[in-house]
């Protein structure tokens, strides 16, 4: 074998082993490069209890509760399944009912999402895209709302 064709099966190996690797690391993240998952994702997939994750859509009408040192729990909805989120700590100025949020913890054993960040909408204007795309698939959203664009 000549040294060319030894220098040949090295590089060709290499390569191999470093695109057996690249598959392996994006299969592993297949699910984390979602930026959040919606309401209907979660119950559709399952998740197990303690798996890290972002859950959006609007803060459902009538679920928000505000308790003792700075307890908050609502239900985050995409317009076809809700999730139930708790949260200790202090919100955006511009949560409330009504308006589009993403939210990032961890599911707990009841299916109640802890959350230890929370996302609201900067303007009257903007939503995220995955949030307004998210809505557009379960038909809730209107179309004319000059959201997903930034603000002028």
């Amino acid at each position: 074998m000549t040294r060319k064709q030894r220098r040949l099966i090295l590089i060709g190996s290499s390569l191999g082993v470093l695109g057996i690797a690249a598959a392996l690391v994006l299969s592993a993240l297949r699910d984390s490069i979602v930026f959040f998952n919606s309401p209907t994702d979660i119950v559709e997939k399952k998740p197990a209890a303690g798996t890290r994750m972002r859950v959006g859509g609007l803060v459902k009408p009538g679920t928000l509760v505000r308790g003792d040192n700075l307890q908050i729990r609502f239900d985050v909805t995409d317009g076809n399944k809700d999730i139930a989120v708790r949260y200790q700590g202090i919100v955006p100025d511009l949560f409330r009912e009504g308006q589009g949020v993403v939210t990032e913890g961890k599911l707990d054993g009841s299916g109640i999402f802890v959350a230890d960040t929370v996302l609201a909408k900067h303007d009257e204007k903007y939503m995220p895209r995955e949030v307004v795309d998210a809505l557009k698939k379960t038909g809730r959203w209107q179309e004319g709302e000059d959201a997903g664009s930034k603000p002028k």
